[in-house]
């Protein structure tokens, strides 16, 4: 199969485990489901992903790769932490209360073995949080910065952008925010931040 054809397969299967996850929650979407959903075979989903948790894996990892990338991309280029962070902001606060990431939180929250909730964490802010924190170290080191450290200091800078937006999100209290929310939200949490943390 081409690469591309097996991107827009993926993607698909993706689509559907969403569409159950919203339907059914965690515990009551299987990969069966899932391939009949996405008109696939049971043998493919288990070769691609491995299990349910390796798919529900791979769609966090997926939703959380454009924040990475400017990340991991600005830590390699030794860009400017504030600005890096700027630039990040929207994108990373669009993601987080984004459907798909509200949907998967959703389905985690009703979901007892707690397994989906673990998943998330591992794919989505285990994996965020430190590449933060290493920019953020990288700011302090050339004083560009000041704080306790560099995780207190990632720890306020995600405090101040997300707040209690994405658990208002989750339980139906906030809208999904139109652009000009995310960016008033963005600017009001770097400008915050500079204060906190200005040297």
């Amino acid at each position: 199969m081409r690469e591309d054809s097996k991107a827009a397969r993926r993607a698909q299967i993706e689509r559907a485990a969403y569409k159950l996850l919203k339907e059914r929650g965690y515990g009551g979407t299987s990969m069966l489901g899932i391939a009949k959903e996405a008109k696939a075979s049971n043998e493919t989903l288990y070769r691609w992903y491995g299990d349910k948790k390796g798919l529900f894996k791979t769609m966090v990892e997926n939703n959380a790769r454009m924040t990475k990338a400017a990340l991991d991309a600005a830590i390699r280029d030794e860009a400017d932490p504030l600005a890096t962070l700027e630039d990040a902001a929207p994108i990373l606060l669009s993601m987080l209360l984004g459907e798909r990431a509200i949907s998967l939180n959703r389905a985690a929250a009703s979901d007892e073995s707690g397994e989906l909730g673990a998943t998330i964490a591992a794919g989505g802010r285990d994996s965020v949080f430190p590449l933060i924190e290493k920019l953020i170290q990288r700011g302090l080191e050339r004083s560009a910065l000041a704080a306790p450290s560099a995780r207190i200091a990632a720890d306020w800078f995600l405090n101040l952008l997300i707040g209690d937006l994405q658990i208002r999100r989750v339980i139906g209290t906030l809208p999904v925010p139109s652009d000009k929310d995310i960016h008033s939200r963005a600017v009001a949490a770097i400008s915050a931040f500079r204060k906190l943390c200005s040297t």
